[in-house]
């Protein structure tokens, strides 16, 4: 079979992965056949570039890219259900199929032009630090964000010193400060607009971005 021929067949196994993926957005494992199609692709196209053989190294890539690609998603998609079931309705996730995105408004955590955590109010970040140990083959941002009341250069500290103050609880519920990195974006990625005070409070937050390793 040519080259053009087995690459086709290959590419079109992996979008017919991809289509499936697509057709019912409540499915609990989409992202699981997403980041397979999207392994797929990758495989295809590194086992077609490093093979003798590129037809058949294509074929084979595909087949290995998407299975590593399926258990990649699949390890996002079951954290992610167990932290929608522990988690309190005011925390947000996100999976985007590569990445978790736990966000938490910063007006539930801090009190107004302060860092330091309402004791009362940190379980939510307890509980995605007992996700995080149970899932150690990831590593973690935290990024605090501001609306962009006052002057720029406050809101770039205060933003990085809430991320800290995150960054410690995850670290005192027994995470490895290696495996976590605190940021501060200040008032540079706002979600909402700043016109609104809805619009600052969804500007207001800390995100934790759990990466699997690759």
């Amino acid at each position: 079979m040519t080259f053009a021929k087995t690459t086709v067949f290959a590419l079109t196994g992996v979008s017919m992965i991809a289509l499936s993926a697509c057709t019912d957005p409540n499915d609990g494992y989409r992202n699981t056949r997403n980041s397979a199609a999207i392994g797929g692709l990758v495989g295809a196209a590194t086992g077609a570039l490093v093979s003798d053989d590129q037809g058949k190294g294509a074929a084979i890539g595909a087949i290995v890219g998407g299975i590593a690609g399926a258990a990649y998603g699949g390890y996002l998609d079951k954290q992610e259900a167990e932290l929608r079931n522990q988690l309190g309705n005011n925390v947000q996730i996100v999976n985007t199929g590569d990445r978790l995105i736990v966000t938490m408004p910063q007006d539930i955590l801090f009190d107004t032009d302060s860092a330091t955590l309402r004791p009362d109010l940190t379980t939510d970040i307890r509980t995605v630090g007992a996700s995080i140990n149970k899932y150690p083959d990831t590593t973690v941002q935290v990024i605090g964000h501001t609306d962009n009341t006052g002057e720029a250069s406050y809101n770039q500290q205060l933003s990085t010193r809430r991320a800290q103050a995150v960054a410690a609880v995850l670290i005192n519920s027994g995470v490895d400060s290696r495996r976590l990195q605190a940021i501060g974006r200040g008032e540079d990625q706002p979600r909402a607009d700043n016109l609104s005070p809805e619009g600052r409070r969804q500007n207001r937050r800390v995100e934790i971005v759990i990466l699997p390793n690759s």
